[in-house]
Formats: structure tokens, sequence, C-alpha cells
């Protein structure tokens, strides 16, 4: 399933960089802006695409991580941020990430791309890679997709049950419309959620 979703993204993606590089960053995490830490931590922006919010959280101060599975989306990135450390890494298993801890995980606009099974997979391997008290920062898409590239439906709660039998508690739960006008035209919105890596007994 996800080999269909990484080669949608792969045809389009001299197409998708402009449309990526048009989205503010800042503006996209206004939702989740609490969240966002004010002193430097560690980061790791799952689905970076062109790496445009891995480089805004770089500026910031942080030492952040952008991983990227699509070859023309992380060419693009390095062509465009050569500064930003790139990992060719994909969900649900985060192979090369394994044994890495970081404060922050964002995953913005990919959790629709993955099926029940792969969700199922992909919660615990999160959650293993956040630090005691870090943070999973989602969005989570209602709304249709690309033919190209595959989402299935996302359902919130469902979703934050697999994140507390991973040992994750939701701390911030909004909604929000879609940055894209497409997509808003299209009927797509999105709710963030904040998920944090209870310290142990």
């Amino acid at each position: 399933m996800i080999e269909t979703v990484l080669a949608g993204y792969e045809a389009d993606g001299a197409d998708l960089v402009d449309r990526f590089e048009a989205v503010d960053a800042a503006g996209l995490y206004a939702p989740v802006a609490d969240f966002i830490p004010r002193t430097p931590a560690r980061i790791a922006d799952i689905g970076a695409g062109t790496g445009r919010d891995a480089a805004w959280l770089a500026g910031l101060g942080h030492a952040v991580v952008a991983v990227e599975p699509v070859a023309a989306l992380r060419e693009a990135g390095r062509a465009l941020r050569p500064g930003l450390a790139w990992v060719d890494d994909r969900l649900p298993e985060l192979s090369r990430l394994r044994g890495e801890s970081f404060d922050r995980l964002l995953l913005s606009g990919v959790w629709q791309h993955l099926d029940d099974p792969a969700r199922a997979v992909a919660m615990p391997v999160l959650a293993g890679l956040l630090a005691s008290g870090g943070v999973l920062i989602m969005s989570l898409r209602h709304g249709p997709g690309a033919p190209s590239r595959p989402v299935w439906p996302v359902g919130v709660g469902a979703t934050i049950a697999l994140a507390e039998a991973a040992g994750l508690r939701l701390v911030h739960r909004v909604e929000a419309a879609s940055v894209q006008a497409g997509n808003r035209a299209a009927g797509v919105t999105w709710t963030w959620v904040c998920l944090e890596k209870t310290p142990p007994p």
C-alpha cells in the first residue's frame, strides 16, 4: 500500500515542490504553536517533503532531522536547503531511526497515507522514538486525496486509542481548515493532535 503512495509522490514530485514551498510553516503549525519548544530541542520531521518545516524549526534553533522517503522531494530539499540533516526512511517501520530519541516528532499530512494495519505498526515505533515527556504532533486529514496518492479514512478516536496503547496521552486536540485553497475547495479539513509520552511510574 505505502509503495503506491510513494510512487505517486515520486511521479508528482516536480509539480509538488512549488505547492509545498508556497505554504508558510509558522502559519501551518499555528494550531499547535504552544507545543513547539521554546528552547533548543531534538526534532524529527517525518514525511518532511522538501524540508520546509524542518528548515523553519532549525531556524528557531532546534536540531532537526528531515525524514523523507521520496527521492524527488528529498533531492529538491537538499538543493534548496543543503544545511539540513536528511534521512531516507519510511513509515511504518522507520528502521533507520531506530535507537534515536527525540523531544518532538512531527507528522504533518502523513497519517492518512497509512492504512489501519500500517498505523498499528507505526504508532509503537513512533512512541519508541520519543524521549520521556516528548510530544508527537500529528495532523489528521479528513476528506479526499489525489488519485495518484491514495488516502485512507482517519478516525481521530482510533488514532488516540492507538497512541494510548503505545504509552502516549492526548494533551491537545484542535480542528483546523486546510491552508491550501485547492484542498479547502475539495472539502478537506484537519484535526491536529499532540500526544505526550508519559514518564514511567
